[in-house]
Formats: C-alpha cells, sequence, structure tokens
C-alpha cells in the first residue's frame, strides 16, 4: 500500500508504507527499495496493467478455457505454496494482477502467459493443460510414496480375482474406523 502525494511532471509520486521511500510510481507498481507492491490490498481496476484480453482457444468465446486457466493457476500457485503476492514478485506484476486472473476479470496475455509459467516452475504447455499433473508426473508421486513402491511388486504377481480382494480389504480398512485399544 502507498500513500499518493501531489503529482509532478504528470507522474504519480507515491510513499511506500513499508520503507517510506517516496517516489514516483514504476511501472509494475513495485518499491524500487523494498520491491512490495505499492497498490492498496483491496484490488483497484487502475492498479493492474492493461492487457488485451485474448480469445479463448476454442474460439467461440464462450469463456471456458479462461476459465481452466485461472484455475490452473490458482491450483499451481497454491500447490507451489505460493501466495498471490510471492507469485506477483516472481512476475513482477502487481498482486492485484494475479488476483484479478485468478478471479476471472482479466485474461493473460502471451507474455503474461510465460512469465506465470517460469514463476510457477512448469512450462506453457502445462499451463494450458489445466494444472493437472500428466500421467508420468502421477506415477512419479506414486512410486516417490515408500507404501506404493514396496507394494509395487507384489501387485504385478497377482490374477484379477486377487487384485479386486485387496482392493475391496484396502477400500474397507479405510471406510471403518480403527478400534483404539
Amino acid at each position: 500500500m502507498a500513500t499518493t502525494l501531489a503529482p509532478v511532471d504528470s507522474r504519480e509520486v507515491v510513499r511506500c508504507d513499508r520503507c517510506l521511500l517516496v517516489q514516483f510510481r514504476t511501472t509494475n507498481n513495485l518499491c524500487r527499495r523494498c520491491h512490495t507492491c505499492l497498490d492498496a490490498d483491496e484490488p483497484e481496476v487502475a492498479a493492474a496493467p492493461a492487457e488485451p484480453v485474448a480469445v479463448p482457444a476454442n474460439g467461440n468465446g464462450n469463456g471456458h478455457s479462461h476459465l481452466q486457466i485461472a484455475l490452473a493457476i490458482r491450483s499451481l500457485r497454491l500447490r507451489s505454496g505460493l501466495s498471490q503476492r510471492q507469485l506477483a514478485l516472481r512476475m513482477q506484476v502487481p498482486r492485484t494482477y494475479v488476483s484479478k486472473i485468478e478471479n476471472e476479470k482479466a485474461t493473460p496475455t502471451l507474455s503474461s502467459l510465460e512469465r506465470l509459467a517460469r514463476a510457477l516452475e512448469v512450462t506453457v504447455p502445462d499451463l494450458l493443460s489445466g494444472g493437472s499433473p500428466t500421467r508420468e508426473q502421477l506415477m512419479r508421486e506414486l512410486m516417490a510414496d515408500e507404501f506404493i513402491a514396496q507394494l509395487m511388486p507384489f501387485v504385478s504377481k497377482l490374477d484379477g480375482m486377487q487384485r479386486q480382494s485387496l482392493l475391496a480389504q484396502v477400500r474397507d480398512l479405510t471406510l471403518r474406523p480403527r478400534r483404539s485399544a
């Protein structure tokens, strides 16, 4: 959050509320000294840079791909353990812009998608796929689990009936509360 002072040279002069540096408003709305967002915590209409609205990939304009991108960004951000502010700092944009993307108030351009993907440490195709992990990623995560890794050599030796029985037993174990002694 920043305090706006009298305009000079048609550029807005602001004071960072965190480090108290008086400065011209930067293009990315981040303080030059402490790199915190100069915008108020509540979203403002003029706070984010003007971004042209992209046409959805399916071309019919119904917004479903926009929703998918918004959900993917939020999902990937949360999976990475990042706040909107941390993601915005990585992208060098105001936090309000990240909020607007996630809440479908703004559609990211290709350059913003590239910065988002870099900040979230994924590829643009991963970002556009909806943030859902690929089959290979799921397999790697499963095999990283110690119990699953120990179980795998034995599962391949079971026939269909034995697998169904094992699955039913595991399902029953998870549904019934465990009795304490």
